[in-house]
């Protein structure tokens, strides 16, 4: 099948899961029960946010070239604190754990702000779904060589060899479907790799006996080397 018929396909897959699941969540719900009600309502806007973003990104995604995302210096850890923050409540919700660590000297680097910060939100939203209340997900910042990585640690099942082979390569051209990583996973991973291409960043795995860890490394701006 062509790539590009095979990658819409996967798409449309994967965007029906959360449809499915509101649906689910909207039939179970018991008006008469005012906080089996409230706790509903919650679960099925946080689907329905999630779901709203990747639609987002895929429309920026057939934008790009259109010079509306410039790259310029962005301090990274602002960002990863913005990404923790709207996260904050589905961590909570869901009983799970996300610790931050940050080293790193350089603060500032090159990308766009609202890819970059969309890449972070992939990975940690990723965190959540395959995580239990006894594992901690960690976001990390620190120097790499002359880059800076952003990782972070996602105990869910190991990437397929040949989804891992793609997407460390920077060759992922089309949404995969992922089997032990439902509910769009793939499609994240996919609109991570077109965000970093688009900004000359590197993305990359690294594979655990219990989980990987997710990084994208960035270059570093001459404005942070200055000081």
């Amino acid at each position: 099948m062509d790539l590009e018929v095979n990658g819409i396909l996967v798409a449309a897959h994967e965007l029906k899961a959360p449809l499915v699941l509101m649906r689910q969540l909207a039939l179970c719900l018991d008006p008469n029960d005012p906080k089996e009600v409230e706790k509903y309502q919650k679960k099925i806007v946080s689907v329905s946010e999630r779901t709203l973003k990747q639609v987002s990104d895929l429309a920026k995604i057939a934008r790009l070239e259109e010079g509306l995302f410039e790259t310029e210096p962005v301090a990274v850890r602002n960002v990863c604190d913005e990404v923790e923050r709207e996260l904050e409540n589905l961590f909570l919700s869901n009983s799970k754990k996300l610790e931050r660590a940050y080293s790193n000297r350089s603060r500032l680097v090159v990308a766009n702000h609202d890819l970059l910060f969309s890449i972070i939100y992939n990975f940690c939203s990723n965190a959540v779904k395959y995580s239990s209340s006894e594992s901690t997900s960690r976001l990390i910042i620190k120097d790499k060589n002359q880059s800076v990585r952003v990782l972070v640690r996602d105990y869910g099942p190991s990437l397929p060899a040949n989804v891992y082979r793609e997407f460390t390569s920077g060759s992922l051209r089309a949404p995969v479907d992922i089997s032990f990583r439902p509910d769009s996973s793939g499609l994240g991973l996919f609109i991570a790799s077109k965000f970093a291409d688009f900004m000359h960043a590197r993305l990359g795995a690294i594979r655990h006996r219990d989980g990987t860890s997710f990084f994208v490394d960035l270059p570093v701006s001459r404005q942070a080397r200055l000081f």
